[in-house]
């Protein structure tokens, strides 16, 4: 009798250890899935507000070279103008790449680990 009682523990056990597993699967496949929709949620959101935000500076840059050109007498020389800033700028983010290494990195852990 001891016996039975034993294997039926032992039954038990099992059934509750497999039951465990399987509810902790569904568990991180959940959590799984709801980090990587919020993932593809931000990027779209990212790519879409980059988009508008590049053709805006596109439209004004184009703008600011002809109102640069026009008051220079020379149109190419405000291109020329324009395009020097950009290079400017370009050389400034890659001086400045390893400074915002940092916060971007914090602010990616803290949604990755967020516990919500």
């Amino acid at each position: 009798m001891a016996f039975e009682e034993l294997k039926s523990d032992f039954t038990d056990s099992q059934r509750a250890a497999k039951e465990y597993i399987e509810s902790s699967a569904e568990y991180y496949k959940l959590k799984t899935f709801k980090f990587v929709m919020r993932g593809v949620i931000a990027l779209t959101v990212v790519l879409f507000l980059g988009t508008l935000a590049m053709l805006a500076v596109f439209f004004l840059s184009v703008a600011a070279a002809f109102a640069i050109g026009n008051h220079l007498g020379n149109l190419a020389n405000g291109f020329w103008i324009m395009g020097g800033f950009y290079v400017l700028l370009g050389i400034l983010g890659y001086a400045l790449r390893n400074k915002l290494e940092s916060p971007v990195l914090r602010k990616f852990s803290e949604h990755y680990f967020e516990d919500k």
